[in-house]
């Protein structure tokens, strides 16, 4: 139980460190903070000219409803996806590149991956920001709805958490799986929701999207963001159901395999 209670009793630590992690990545830039707007813009005009003007999309209604509306919905399986890519990627190292904090035996290695969380949800957020903006002004508009983005997306990122804490559990003792994850991650992304929604696979390979764990945060944000829909409750409360296992099995994972940290690093 103490465990569960970590991030309440180490939030001063996590701010500290998810802050410095934050600001760090942009110390030097030009740009500043400004990348995390910047990035997904420039990845969705690629994506919208390959996927919507080279290799039109399968997207029901693409025609009619115009490109602006494809890249819109194109931009919310980006935002979601990338969250996951960000975490993921970063999780086998994230222990073996803190070695100080490994040898310090009153450290709560645990923050790390909140501190990798909150600094990706940093970036989603400042790109949900730009959706929304985009949204409102050009494409469906502003709707009560999207006030139950946080809902949507809290699920996720418990499961993202649960995993981060695996992976980089793991990673500490197979290095390998840093090699491993980037493929994985993209393959989620091809096998996801992001380029065509659900409905444009083939009706027996549909359940197997299912199991992608993008599939139901992409497909709930867009209801709520373009479609003017209240989440589906019941999808989501399995979602946070599966989420939440993820998470205390990640975290107890996590908690185990640390006992060895300091005798590989």
């Amino acid at each position: 139980m103490s465990h569960l209670a970590h991030p309440w009793r180490h939030r001063a630590l996590i701010q500290i460190l998810a802050w410095r992690d934050i600001s760090g990545r942009y110390r030097g830039s030009l740009f500043g903070s400004l990348w995390s707007l910047l990035t997904p813009l420039l990845m969705l005009g690629v994506f919208t000219f390959v996927f919507g003007v080279v290799a039109p999309t399968r997207w029901p209604g693409a025609q009619d409803q115009g490109i602006g509306m494809f890249a819109l919905r194109l931009l919310a399986g980006m935002v979601v996806h990338a969250l996951l890519s960000e975490v993921l990627n970063r999780a086998p190292t994230l222990v073996t590149t803190q070695p100080n904090y490994v040898n310090k035996v009153v450290f709560p290695l645990e923050v790390l991956g909140w501190v990798a969380l909150l600094t990706a949800l940093f970036h989603a957020a400042m790109a949900l920001v730009l959706l929304l903006l985009l949204d409102g002004l050009f494409g469906t508009g502003f709707s009560a709805t999207q006030l139950a983005l946080p809902l949507v997306l809290a699920p996720f990122a418990l499961l993202l958490l649960g995993l981060c804490w695996m992976f980089a559990a793991l990673g500490v003792y197979l290095r390998d799986l840093a090699q491993l994850v980037g493929p994985l991650v993209m393959v989620t992304m091809f096998l996801g929701p992001v380029f065509y929604p659900r409905a444009a696979m083939p009706a027996a390979a549909q359940p197997w999207l299912a199991l992608n764990p993008i599939t139901v945060p992409v497909e709930q944000v867009r209801r709520v963001v373009f479609d003017g829909q209240w989440p589906e409750w019941g999808v989501l409360a399995q979602y946070a159901a599966i989420a939440l296992a993820v998470y205390l099995f990640g975290l107890w994972a996590f908690s185990k395999l640390k006992k060895g940290f300091a005798d590989v690093i």
